[in-house]
């Protein structure tokens, strides 16, 4: 008896809703954001603080006006997520002298239909597998200084955010561009899956002078 409630009590444990899995990718999302600005130089780093998380030490803005901006943002794309209304996120940097979008952080979303439908099986994936695919991937956006151009003017960033048709859009938002790259270069990282979503992660990077053709 003892070994069934056991048994029970895991598959319980690890069991993966639409809103939990919505929260593991909001979280996500920020410690990315944050953990690209701070590896890309956008903000200084003095205006960062160190945050364990994932196994590894990232960071999270301490401004509080970037803070109020990226809670405004992402709350509202985790009740998306929750509705599984929400298919892209983007994150632009642009140079500000040149008016030029210079790198395009693209987060792809795909959500399980099925778990929309409320069909198929009840799923579960333990939080350390989960915990490691994302570890994974912060870790490759630490080593992007590696391969991305060095941003040497001062830059600025917005969020585009990609849905479904969708009648809960704050009003204060407004209707954008692409904001594509000519010559660009893309990298695809990782991905990750809770088994409801699934996030592809990939930068795009305008090419260096010297590199093109």
């Amino acid at each position: 008896m003892s070994g069934q409630v056991q048994t029970q009590a895991l598959l319980q444990r690890n069991a993966i809703t639409l809103q939990g899995s919505a929260q593991i990718v909001s979280e996500y999302f920020q410690y990315a954001v944050n953990n690209i600005l701070y590896q890309r130089g956008i903000y200084p780093q003095e205006t960062f603080d160190v945050a364990k998380k994932y196994g590894s030490n990232l960071w999270l803005t301490s401004d509080s006006e970037l803070s109020l901006y990226l809670n405004t943002v992402l709350s509202q794309t985790k009740e998306w997520l929750a509705q599984g209304k929400l298919r892209q996120l983007v994150l632009v940097v642009t140079d500000v002298a040149a008016q030029e979008v210079v790198e395009r952080w693209t987060f792809d979303i795909d959500t399980n239909k099925d778990v929309l439908a409320g069909k198929g099986p009840q799923l579960d994936k333990s939080d350390k597998e989960i915990q490691s695919e994302i570890s994974a991937i912060m870790r490759q956006i630490s080593a992007s200084v590696s391969f991305l151009p060095l941003l040497e003017s001062r830059c600025t960033i917005d969020i585009l955010v990609y849905t479904d048709e969708v009648d809960d859009v704050p009003a204060e938002w407004e209707d954008s561009d692409p904001r594509n790259i000519n010559n660009a270069e893309m990298v695809a990282l990782r991905a990750f899956t809770t088994k409801v979503h699934s996030v592809k992660t990939m930068v795009t990077f305008k090419q260096s002078d010297g590199d093109v053709l």
